[in-house]
């Protein structure tokens, strides 16, 4: 594969460097799960294999071969030369014909898998570029090539009409869940493990206001703007372990919901976790998208 065009940002993803954490490394893989691990099903991968994550399109590439390509993730379409091939469909692709990623819809990343995926090297056993770490294979530029691995044993190719024999995953899943529009994308959460950091009164602002993404937002972490949430504290935390999904609330009140590329400590409180079929979901939501947080449960323990 030669990359032709890149847009914004595209960078490598597989299902993410796991088992490093003691030595400071971070797991990283992709930011929507969902639709990373729909795409590899698409053209009949085995799970963890690298694939490129494409942020609000304009990805252009060629291949040097006949291969097999899939598109999921934002809403957008898989132009094959000047065919529009929708997302969730496997596609062969004849050599030298130019596949382009468009500009989505909604959402902001897509996910590009070949079938055989793509076999870069990898770095501390995984081929995921983490933007936060510097680990792993660096964002893609016009230029660059990439080595496609063999097909998968017992690959048919696309069936009649273009989409894969085995079809999508359960109930034709292409990403976390609906690409995020101009509603409001409710997020489930669960209290803690720092929410007796916060008044009552603060938590209830946070689980009723409502949140704007921010521009700044990355696959580091979902910035929001929105009423601050103070602390009922003073001081600061020592740095602890945090997770995916973690929200982190900074000295400004206003919450960082932690994605795929995050750091492994941090020492603001976490006033709450998002379930992690919502970070899939949070990692599509564009900049103004307004966001609201609603508990898992019926119960809230007073702090």
């Amino acid at each position: 594969m030669t990359v032709v065009r890149t847009g914004p940002r595209v960078v490598l993803k597989d299902a993410g460097r796991l088992g490093y954490a003691e030595y400071g490394v971070a797991p990283s893989g992709p930011v929507d799960r969902a639709a990373y691990t729909a795409a590899n099903r698409l053209v009949g991968n085995r799970a963890g294999a690298a694939v490129l994550e494409c942020l609000l399109g304009g990805l252009v590439v060629r291949f040097d071969a006949p291969a097999v390509v899939a598109l999921t993730g934002a809403d957008a379409t898989l132009l094959v030369g000047v065919t529009e091939v929708p997302a969730g469909v496997a596609v062969e692709v004849a050599p030298d014909v130019p596949v382009e990623v468009t500009t989505p819809r909604a959402g902001v990343r897509s996910y590009v898998a070949v079938a055989g995926g793509i076999a870069v090297p990898p770095v501390l056993g995984s081929r995921s570029t983490d933007a936060l770490g510097g680990i792993g294979p660096p964002a893609l530029r016009p230029g660059d090539t990439l080595p496609i691995g063999p097909a998968p044993a017992g690959h048919r190719g696309p069936a009649p009409g273009g989409q894969l024999s085995g079809g999508l995953l359960s109930g034709g899943l292409l990403s976390g869940g609906p690409a995020p529009g101009d509603g409001v994308l409710v997020v489930t959460v669960d209290l803690g493990p720092r929410n007796d950091w916060f008044a009552p009164r603060t938590i209830a602002t946070f689980l009723t206001a409502g949140y704007t993404v921010a521009p700044a937002s990355d696959s580091v972490g979902v910035r929001l703007s929105g009423p601050p949430l103070p602390r009922s504290r003073e001081g600061e935390l020592p740095s602890e372990g945090v997770v995916r999904g973690a929200v982190q609330v900074p000295p400004d009140g206003q919450p960082i919901v932690f994605a795929a590329d995050h750091p492994l400590t941090g020492g603001y409180p976490v006033i709450a976790v998002v379930h992690p079929r919502d970070t899939d979901r949070l990692g599509q939501a564009r900049p103004g998208q307004t966001v609201r947080f609603a508990l898992a449960t019926d119960f809230l323990e007073d702090p």
